[in-house]
Order: C-alpha cells, then structure tokens, then sequence
C-alpha cells in the first residue's frame, strides 16, 4: 500500500489541484493530517471569544493572533463555516472532517484528538455525507485548489526553522 500524507482541511485545498489527481490516477492512497486546519477548525478559535489557554496558541501564539490580516480571514471563513454547519444540522467539527473524507481520492483522516471527549465527539463524521450545496457554499468560500492562507500549506515549526535541527552534518 502506497499513500501520500498532505495537510488537507477546508481552509488549505491546494492539494485538490495536482496531489489528489495523481493519487487518484495512480491508485495511491491519501491520509491527510489537520483536517481541522491545526484547531481552526474546532471552533475554540472565533471571534469574541478568548483564546484557550494552553495549547497550541498558547505555543505559537503568532499562528493564532486575531489582530493578524491571514488569521483575520480564518477567522471570518470559521464564522461562515460555523453558520454553515448550524444550516446543516451539524457541528464545525463534522463539517470539517466530513469535508475531507468526502473527496473520493482521501482513503482516511488523520485526527489527533487529545481528550476522549475530543475524538468521541470527531467519530460520528465517518457516517456523515455532506450535500452537494453544502460543498458550493465551502467552494464558495475557499475555491477548490487553494490556501486560505498560503503560508499554512506545508507550515514549518519554528524549531525547525533553524538549520542546525534539520541537518545531520
């Protein structure tokens, strides 16, 4: 079994334009990680609301800063997502991974929940089907094939923005 293992989300679909075609083609199995976009997509991060602490934002707060212009656009896509899962009868977090098992190239999601209560509330997206208007308004949203923000496409850790992590010699 061959696969690719890209991050893939609502809010990052570059790899719509040339890795999931070629999976497809090829028959390679596709497992993305961050379906929900590195918590963007968990609904912990909106607008008028403090951010958790603890975690990731606490981390790298830069990734997650609301006064920032890309981050400003996450979060103004989570608020539509958010009124477009309300529509759907359905939380962020089934939209979101609903989302990216239902390209016919993904095989299966990587999810990383860190709480029993997390990935218990993640599972119930493997049964869910989202309707074709569902995808338009995300398509509408961020078109097919593209970033919201292009710098979350294969983001590095600042660890490992440092060379000396990254070399052997």
């Amino acid at each position: 079994f061959v696969c690719e293992q890209p991050p893939y989300s609502i809010l990052v679909r570059s790899i719509e334009a040339e890795v999931l075609p070629v999976c497809r083609r090829y028959g390679m199995g596709v497992i993305p990680w961050s379906p929900l976009a590195g918590g963007w997509l968990s609904g912990k991060y909106r607008r008028g609301m403090e951010t958790p602490k603890g975690g990731r934002a606490q981390r790298i707060p830069q990734r997650y800063d609301p006064a920032l212009p890309e981050n400003a656009d996450k979060m103004d896509a989570v608020e539509e997502l958010v009124m477009l899962a309300d529509d759907a009868g359905l939380s962020l977090v089934h939209l979101a991974l609903a989302f990216v098992l239902e390209h016919p190239a993904v095989s299966s999601a990587i999810i990383g929940p860190r709480t029993t209560e997390h990935l218990e509330g993640q599972l119930g997206a493997a049964d869910i089907h989202l309707e074709p208007a569902v995808l338009d308004r995300i398509d509408e949203l961020v078109p097919p094939g593209t970033n919201l923000n292009v710098a979350d496409a294969g983001w590095t850790p600042p660890a490992l923005a440092d060379k000396s992590q990254r070399r052997r010699r």
